[in-house]
């Protein structure tokens, strides 16, 4: 059983793009991958105007518009994507890709393999440059030859920062949001009780789960770990204090429960277990130089972002990139107290970033 979507389910607003075999930076491939996105906007004459959205790690390509079937969850950027908003759909075509490896309609674990049975335990690990590659040949696809923008935050960020030191000609512009160079210790450690508490659960099979009940308690936990650090511990303090509920649970323990509950009906485990040792073993300096060399290659007008009450990426890894990109400028601060969420949720002080960014 996955929470993922699955051929057959409503299509929503996705469109799709086969690629070509995919060759990967471990040597595997992934022969006929899809890539599932969604738009917004007109692209004009020459697709000039085209801006990349890239989502994190259990979001999707419903980056914007209203709830229809096929989509499990709202749009997540919403607040900044339409028209007259700041990433203005009157004047910008708009996409946004399921990133590879993903479970809301691009190839990933869930998807179905050429023996007609799901990927499974058989899906290949892949890095962050393996998801920009696929996107970059997503990119030719749609005849899109440079990105007016490139805009991420948390797991999108990471993509985002690929973008520009992979392919510094085809990106204009780019936002790096709650987002860092490459995964520290600590995120790394945040990561290993969520990927032994899926790998644990009896019913993952080793990943071949689908024809099962699937590794739902195991998911759960990594969700409910994975939320702790995606909020500040003044927001829990302040909103739950040690209120106890009627049945027996703190109140923020009820939380916790309600978000493992809604990410176990629209997500895949092994999806999970795939995008994250992709963040774990993100570096933008790998085989480049160093971190260092790597930020003084990008050549895009970049605004960095963080968020003062980020407890996952915290203010030091962005302003490592404010620092060392050329022309970034001084960091930008969110303040907020929701914690590294408040790349979804302070769209007020977000907004005005994007249009700084994108000249309005």
């Amino acid at each position: 059983m996955s929470g993922g979507w699955r051929q057959g389910d409503a299509a929503g607003r996705r469109r799709w793009v086969s690629l070509p075999r995919l060759v990967l930076e471990s040597g595997d491939q992934l022969p006929d991958p899809v890539i599932a996105y969604e738009t917004w906007g007109t692209p004009n004459a020459d697709k000039s105007n085209a801006v990349l959205v890239l989502h994190a790690l259990t979001g999707d390509s419903h980056a914007a518009g209203p709830d229809e079937p096929g989509h499990a969850s709202p749009a997540w950027w919403d607040g900044v994507i339409g028209p007259g908003k700041a990433v203005d759909t009157n004047h910008w075509f708009v996409v946004a890709p399921n990133v590879l490896g993903g479970c809301q309609g691009t190839t990933g674990p869930s998807s179905v393999a050429a023996d007609g049975k799901p990927w499974g335990s058989r899906f290949p690990a892949i890095t962050v440059r393996d998801q920009v590659n696929a996107e970059a040949v997503f990119t030719d696809a749609l005849g899109i030859t440079q990105w007016a923008a490139v805009l991420g935050g948390s797991m999108g960020g990471m993509r985002a920062l690929e973008w520009a030191a992979t392919h510094p000609g085809r990106v204009r512009n780019l936002l790096l949001l709650a987002c860092p160079a490459a995964a520290s210790a600590d995120q790394i450690a945040w990561a290993a009780p969520q990927l032994a508490a899926i790998r644990a659960d009896a019913e993952f099979r080793d990943g071949d789960y689908y024809s099962g009940p699937g590794p739902t308690t195991g998911l759960g936990i990594a969700r409910r770990i994975a939320h702790i650090t995606y909020r500040s511990e003044n927001e829990l303090g302040t909103r739950f204090g040690r209120n106890p509920q009627g049945d027996g649970r703190f109140a923020v323990e009820s939380y916790l429960d309600h978000q493992a509950a809604k990410l176990i009906r629209r997500f895949d485990a092994n999806s999970y277990l795939v995008l994250t040792e992709a963040m774990n073993g993100h570096d933008v300096g790998r085989g480049r130089g160093g971190v260092r060399q790597a930020l003084s290659q990008v050549r895009a007008r970049t605004i960095v972002a963080g968020i003062d009450s980020d407890r996952l990426y915290p203010l030091y890894q962005q302003a490592e990139l404010a620092e060392h990109i050329p022309g970034a400028g001084d960091l930008r601060v969110v303040t907020s107290p929701y914690g590294h969420d408040a790349f979804l949720i302070e769209t007020e002080q977000i907004a005005p970033l994007i249009k700084e960014l994108l000249g309005g």
